[in-house]
């Protein structure tokens, strides 16, 4: 990929929720990142479905970075102990 079309991905950060301190690379969609993102995991071996809304965006040695914050409204219910995440 050329320098004048930029990057095809970013990393999402994960600020807060079940996925608090992850990062994920994640493809560009229409040249954007996405404002919301769903995302599977196994909490106590069952999957969940977790959605997260874009906070900020910024570029981070020319790597472009999104910040997602948990919407527990909308997520499968799981217990979420905010100690246990260390």
């Amino acid at each position: 990929m050329s320098a004048d079309t930029g990057p095809a991905e970013y990393v999402a950060e994960f600020i807060d929720g079940p996925l608090e301190g992850e990062f994920e690379h994640r493809v560009l969609v229409g040249g954007k990142a996405e404002s919301r993102v769903g995302m599977m995991a196994a909490v106590d071996g069952l999957e969940s479905l977790f959605w997260y809304d874009a906070v900020d965006e910024r570029q981070v040695n020319g790597q472009l970075r999104v910040r997602f914050r948990f919407d527990a409204d909308d997520s499968d219910p799981v217990e979420f102990d905010e100690d246990d995440n260390d």
